[in-house]
């Protein structure tokens, strides 16, 4: 525990302060973030404290990370399919790795393990493949079999006794997870301290275009005159470019997920089946958290549903029948922008000074980090930078797709 956290205990915490500021707003930002989540938060730290720009706003229309970054199931990996998703995510895991010493916050980063399950022969060459890729951009990841599964998750059925019995796994040791809010809550206040405004409450009812270039973005608030906006919203990504005239090749899906009661820690590694669509982790706290793929229809519904809850606790109970009697407590659900080929959409477009960080499906809390690094540099110096050039907005008219649909196959 630090030194800082003891004093706060001892005096009661009479001398806690907001971990943000609640600014005015100014008549005119060099650069407007649509969207305070981690990736807008994000960006705006990296701009403040690798590029020393801090006229910068980020606009919430509710409150900061009540969209995808508090909705999601805190599972990070970089155990991708393309060489330039493996390269991409295993940045963003390395930010991670050092996420907490860098905002002076503790993000509760917990690399326990990541198994991606195969339950048929296709499925497994599948994860051979990815093993392969993985290893030759250095990153660790190697099949392993039910001998070497049962050490890492000894309370899963290995036998043949479920419908699909489990032949391997893709193993990645760097993966894990880390407390969503807590990432959320560390930029925003590095970001406030470094002087960028964060306004909450704040809607974004419009971008003003003149001779196709960005002039100001107009709010509940009032306008703001501004060269540079960001789009970094998940949901409403299509709403926002088409203020500025612009189709983006998204659908919206939602995803749901939910807890249980806590438990005796029993479950170290985090566990992926593609084939039955669900996925499982074990909080800190002992709750199991665990989600399945997004609906099948489009949708900008956060309600949850019955009949997803029957559908992932009958595949969870395949493997893990000794949950039978483990309560839900709660359930939730969030909306994914997904895109055609499972890869988000970032840098410039055709509308100069309206700029993307969108389409990131069900896998976005994972690039946070990266994201904003590398969206401040695009920002910064106006170039894009190599490692998310692949990801342009037109790469949909060259057909440079990045297929990553095999490595993200279900929401997680």
């Amino acid at each position: 525990m630090s030194i800082k956290l003891i004093k706060q205990a001892l005096n009661g915490h009479q001398s806690l302060i907001p971990m943000w500021r609640q600014q005015p707003m100014r008549d005119s930002y060099d650069i407007v973030i649509i969207g305070g989540g981690v990736h807008g938060l994000a960006t705006a730290h990296y701009l403040a404290k690798n590029h020393g720009i801090t006229n910068v706003a980020v606009l919430e229309k509710n409150y900061i990370g009540s969209g995808g970054s508090g909705r999601n199931t805190t599972i990070i990996r970089s155990n991708y399919l393309t060489p330039e998703g493996v390269l991409f995510y295993d940045e963003s895991v390395k930010l991670y790795e050092n996420l907490a010493h860098e905002l002076d916050f503790n993000v509760m980063f917990s690399q326990r393990g990541h198994l991606t399950l195969a339950h048929n022969d296709s499925s497994l060459r599948t994860m051979r493949w990815r093993a392969e890729v993985n290893q030759l951009q250095g990153v660790d990841s190697r099949v392993v079999y039910p001998d070497e599964i049962k050490k890492l998750a000894p309370f899963m059925d290995l036998t043949d006794h479920p419908r699909y019995p489990v032949m391997g796994a893709l193993y990645h040791p760097p993966g894990g997870i880390i407390r969503h809010d807590a990432v959320v809550w560390g930029y925003a206040r590095d970001a406030d301290k470094r002087g960028v405004h964060i306004h909450q409450k704040t809607e974004v009812t419009g971008i003003t275009v003149q001779d196709n270039r960005v002039t100001g973005v107009q709010t509940n608030r009032g306008t703001i005159r501004t060269s540079t906006v960001l789009n970094a919203t998940a949901g409403w990504s299509g709403l926002i470019a088409d203020m500025v005239g612009l189709q983006l090749p998204i659908e919206t899906r939602p995803l749901q997920a939910c807890v249980t009661e806590p438990l005796k820690p029993f479950l170290d590694v985090v566990v992926v089946s593609g084939t039955l669509h669900f996925y499982l982790s074990q909080s800190d706290r002992g709750e199991l958290v665990m989600g399945a793929e997004v609906d099948p229809f489009t949708s900008y519904s956060m309600d949850s549903t019955l009949e997803f809850v029957e559908g992932l606790a009958g595949h969870v109970l395949e493997l893990f029948p000794s949950l039978a009697k483990v309560r839900i407590l709660r359930q939730w659900a969030g909306l994914c922008d997904m895109t055609p080929d499972y890869s988000p959409i970032m840098g410039f477009t055709p509308v100069e000074g309206f700029l993307l960080d969108v389409g990131w499906g069900t896998y976005g809390f994972k690039a946070g980090p990266v994201s904003g690094k590398r969206m401040a540099e695009l920002i910064a110096t106006s170039r894009t930078p190599e490692l998310i050039a692949p990801f342009s907005y037109d790469r949909f008219y060259t057909g440079k797709l990045v297929g990553e649909k095999g490595a993200a196959s279900v929401g997680h």
